[in-house]
């Protein structure tokens, strides 16, 4: 997955320049002293033999507050990282693995499978993955961290649910609702009055402090805490209320809440907890109180997976009673009452928490528009994925890697319900399977490009520019995991349908397939013939436009393999010229990366390097880590004939680790392995094994982010 910059503060979040991905505490923490203690005991890897650890409660209970915040607590005995899982947005089962791999920001570009990924790059380390949201996964779950468990002994696992994983040895935390009524002696609820503290402290933050000489103020508010049996989010969506509402007016409101249409859905032998009733019974008073159109908005918003912006909002929920132009202030009006969150991290995006979503789920099928809002859905994040191909080869192509990786979420979702349309539309799927796996292949996502090309293109589906785009990105996704047997077949199914549209452009598409397989198996001279004979047209500002100026960094690849450097020269500086006129980013850094080997051949060092460090600034805008190893394998390379063996070793390392993540050293290109064996030797030869072993170790253990700085500084 592309590595994205952390933010922390001092609360519940990664001491900055650690490992570890645990995000920024938004609210004050209270109470829970004593569940928090048993927590973090149980997570200190001296503290017995229990590794899996699971926070186990109904809904809205917080659960995953109390996981995160001790999670940050104990983050210093886990020397590699404390990684957070977030589950709640994956819809089908089999993708657990790929988000775990997402989240410790494996870029694995192979075919192997993620089991295996995970457990090599984390195989000597310390570190506690918190898998978030599992009840709806559990058979996932619970295969995966027993696997992991069984060949990591260094991993640990939190874990929060509804329900247990049921692992061997698995240490269980039944979460409580927080207590309203002191106990005095009674170590289990040492938290004595937090309900109470709680809603106080959103009261105030309400506008309606509690004040401590007012004693029936304070009745009121236990009165309420009772009545919400102590659950925090209720309490939260309470105290939310008190914008609009007195202190009184909202216990008198609670006290007179009506059956809401949720309970048609439930029958009069619903088995779920008592406490997971109140819950609902907690929500859905909130529900009431809110007006017609928040209600309808709130079940709309139910759709978006992950999180969503307000223009996304206006696309998606806009329709008969709810005109476009009251999303905003409607919006506005479920952040005041907590329904939605502003995202912690993103500006001007919002989510929701799982139990609200939920809720307003039912609603949404309740009403009878599901279907026809997920649709709305689907179409919305299939048009932005086709606006991206479009664009991608613009001056817009760093800001739509941008937008690939924040929604996600919401495009796995669309990807998912146009491959599952009951009445078969596969035309429709395959088109935004092409778009989208185009945008994921270019943005880090290579696995889930080829799991959704793969579904898509399982099913017939009529010839088009669609189809053509789907088989050109599937073929392009096994060039960058070095599946060349893969890459051959995609090659000729693209250049079949190339020829079959008619469109010349596409057919040089086609041609980058075939000769990129032909450069990276050795067979440059053949790769030469094929990439030669494409013919130059007008670059245009789409994904084929991409495509096209990639067939000719792969021609230029050919040359520079074969020693050809100054044709490979040529040839890679035409591409950095139409790169810099269309305004793209991608293909000028393969580009650099060329040009810098013909220079570092014909002994321009000083260019070389100075090329290099330009190469790896342009792959690392764009989170591509294959790209960025390859040019800091060339930078190392460059370093060591500059008289630098010392940087270049640790270069090496930092090296080493990208291609860690991208799981596939050289992609396999018997000629880019040979070529870093050889810098290897070099530098080995230079320092001595000590001195090259220790300085290649520190780089080997620099982050992401610090090997690219570290690859920035001149000398």
């Amino acid at each position: 997955m592309p590595d994205r910059t952390d933010h922390g503060n001092p609360g519940n979040s990664h001491t900055p320049g650690t490992p570890g991905n645990l995000p920024p505490e938004t609210r004050s923490f209270v109470g829970r002293h004593a569940e928090l203690a048993r927590l973090q005991a149980a997570l200190d890897p001296a503290a017995g033999p229990a590794r899996t650890v699971s926070v186990v409660g109904v809904g809205g209970v917080g659960k995953t507050r109390l996981a995160l915040r001790a999670a940050a607590e104990v983050q210093g005995a886990y020397p590699d990282g404390v990684w957070l899982a977030e589950l709640s947005p994956l819809h089908t089962a089999g993708l657990v693995d790929l988000a775990v791999m997402e989240t410790l920001r494996l870029a694995d570009q192979s075919t192997r499978p993620v089991i295996d990924v995970i457990t090599e790059w984390a195989h000597g380390k310390r570190l506690l993955i918190v898998l978030d949201s599992c009840e709806h996964l559990l058979a996932d779950c619970a295969r995966l961290a027993a696997a992991l468990l069984s060949r990591l002994p260094g991993l640990r696992v939190l874990v929060t649910s509804r329900e247990r994983l049921a692992l061997p040895g698995e240490e269980v935390l039944h979460l409580e609702p927080l207590p309203v009524d002191g106990r005095p002696g009674d170590p289990a609820r040492s938290g004595a009055g937090d309900a109470v503290a709680l809603f106080a402290e959103r009261a105030a933050a309400a506008g309606r402090p509690l004040r401590d000489d007012d004693p029936a103020a304070r009745a009121t508010a236990t009165a309420v805490c009772r009545r919400l049996d102590g659950i925090p989010l209720a309490l939260e969506l309470a105290a939310a209320r008190l914008t609009d509402l007195t202190l009184d007016q909202l216990h008198t409101r609670l006290g007179e809440r009506l059956p809401s249409p949720l309970d048609l859905l439930t029958s009069d032998t619903d088995e779920r907890p008592p406490r997971h009733q109140t819950l609902r019974t907690a929500i859905g008073w909130s529900h009431e109180l809110c007006a017609p159109l928040e209600r309808l908005l709130w079940a709309r918003l139910s759709v978006f997976s992950g999180g969503f912006s307000l223009e996304a909002v206006r696309q998606v929920c806009a329709g008969g009673p709810l005109p476009p132009e009251r999303i905003a202030g409607l919006l506005d009006r479920l952040v005041a009452q907590s329904i939605v969150l502003p995202d912690p991290v993103i500006s001007a995006r919002y989510r929701m928490l799982d139990t609200v979503r939920e809720y307003g789920a039912d609603w949404l099928h309740a009403l009878g528009e599901e279907r026809a809002v997920r649709r709305r859905h689907r179409d919305h994040y299939a048009r932005l994925a086709r606006e991206g191909c479009a664009e991608w080869n613009t001056g817009r192509q760093v800001a739509w890697c941008e937008r690939v990786l924040t929604d996600h979420a919401n495009l796995r979702t669309a990807v998912d319900c146009a491959l599952a349309e009951p009445d078969g539309a596969p035309a429709t799927a395959v088109e935004m399977a092409g778009h989208v796996g185009f945008l994921w292949r270019h943005c880090g996502y290579l696995r889930e490009a080829q799991h959704c090309l793969d579904q898509a293109l399982a099913a017939e589906s009529p010839p088009g520019p669609g189809r053509t785009l789907a088989l050109w990105s599937r073929g392009a996704v096994a060039i960058l995991q070095g599946d060349q047997e893969a890459a051959a077949n995609w090659a000729v199914r693209c250049a079949d349908a190339a020829r079959e549209q008619g469109s010349p452009v596409a057919q040089v598409a086609a041609a980058y397939l075939r000769g990129g397989h032909l450069a990276l198996t050795g067979r440059q001279a053949e790769a030469i013939d094929v990439l030669d004979a494409a013919p130059r047209l007008p670059v245009q500002d789409d994904g084929f436009g991409a495509a096209q100026l990639q067939a000719r960094l792969a021609l230029s690849l050919a040359h520079v393999l074969r020693g050809e450097f100054e044709r490979g020269r040529e040839v890679a500086d035409e591409v950095r010229t139409a790169s810099r006129k269309q305004g793209e980013y991608w293909c000028g850094a393969f580009a650099d990366y060329l040009i810098a080997q013909a220079d570092l051949a014909r002994g321009d060092i000083r260019a070389a390097v100075s090329g290099a460090r330009t190469s790896i600034a342009g792959h690392a805008l764009l989170h591509n880590t294959v790209g960025a190893a390859m040019s800091l394998d060339l930078l190392a390379a460059a370093v060591v004939t500059a008289g630098d063996a010392h940087r270049a070793a640790r270069l090496l390392g930092i090296g080493t680790r990208l291609w860690e993540l991208t799981g596939r050293a050289q992609m396999d290109s018997p000629d880019l392995i040979a070529t870093r064996r050889t810098c290897e030797l070099r530098v080995r030869e230079r320092l001595g094994d000590d001195a090259y072993t220790t300085a290649y170790g520190a780089g080997l253990v620099m982050s992401y982010d610090e090997g690219i700085a570290y690859a920035a500084i001149t000398q």
